[in-house]
């Protein structure tokens, strides 16, 4: 398994995990444990699923600054505050939004590389239970 593809698989769990005792978006959740699964069993299905997965979710970070930009209800254009445990820091959105869009970036790049695309069976198989 390439390198970069484990790292991504971890991140995904992490990620997963921290939804699912957060309690946010149970479902979705799941259904990237079962990806990541699917990527375990190098299955095809896995490899059109995470190429799916990373390019909605690229689209979907270049559009959140457009979305969540509203004029006539922004409150204060300061920095947001984040609290991760007990560091807490003050960022500007635009700076927090470059980051996500470049780790969604970083994901795509994983996702469609060559070694990554090598690595799952040849058959074109759509069946992630197998």
């Amino acid at each position: 398994m390439p390198k970069r593809l484990i790292a991504l698989l971890i991140f995904l769990v992490v990620i997963s995990i921290s939804g699912l005792m957060a309690k946010q978006g149970v479902l979705f959740c799941i259904l990237t444990l079962f990806m990541v699964l699917a990527i375990i069993g190098k299955q095809k299905a896995g490899l059109i699923m995470l190429r799916v997965y990373t390019g909605l979710q690229l689209v979907v970070v270049s559009i959140l600054p457009l979305a969540l930009y509203d004029p006539d209800n922004m409150v204060a254009s300061g920095p947001s505050s984040f609290a991760i445990g007990s560091f807490k820091t003050q960022l500007p959105d635009w700076l927090v939004f470059a980051m996500l869009i470049l780790l969604a970036m970083v994901q795509i790049w994983i996702a469609f590389n060559r070694k990554v695309g090598q690595y799952f069976n040849r058959e074109f198989n759509l069946n992630i239970m197998r």
